[in-house]
């Protein structure tokens, strides 16, 4: 039985690397709230991804679904930066993007990024600059 356990969890290592998935990837993913929003953490080294997991309403109204990207870019000791993703309904499929960057709190629970983007209305540029705070908190492991 424990030949059987063995091999067969190799095969599985080794299916997953063919199909170019990692077994300790998947195992890094959390789950985090964000305005309301289910988000999905994925780490690669220092490299880290933010997925909705189960946006919430008036996000889906804009276009966002479950695996929709709103954050990507690296965490250096206890700080993120990368960019940073604003979703309208009025541009469906093309949302703003740009650039943020800030702490993780010491007990790993939160992560609070800020930015500067410009404020669209209709999807049209105002010409105009905005302050965003993005705020992830920890829920679960997925």
């Amino acid at each position: 039985m424990k030949r059987l356990f063995i091999s067969s969890a190799l095969s599985l290592a080794v299916a997953c690397t063919a199909f170019g998935f990692s077994m300790t990837s998947a195992s890094a993913d959390s789950c985090w709230n964000h305005n309301g929003s289910v988000m999905r953490l994925k780490a690669s080294g220092n490299q880290r991804w933010m997925y909705y997991e189960n946006p919430r309403q008036v996000l889906r109204n804009a276009g966002v679904r479950r695996g929709t990207l709103l954050f990507n870019g690296i965490k250096s000791g206890n700080w993120y930066s990368g960019t940073a993703r604003r979703f309208s309904k009025f541009c469906p499929g093309n949302p703003l993007e740009y650039y943020v960057e800030g702490p993780v709190r010491s007990d790993q629970l939160e992560v609070t990024v800020r930015g500067t983007r410009e404020v669209f209305k209709q999807c049209q540029p105002t010409g105009r600059m905005a302050s965003d705070e993005l705020v992830f908190t920890y829920l679960r492991d997925c």
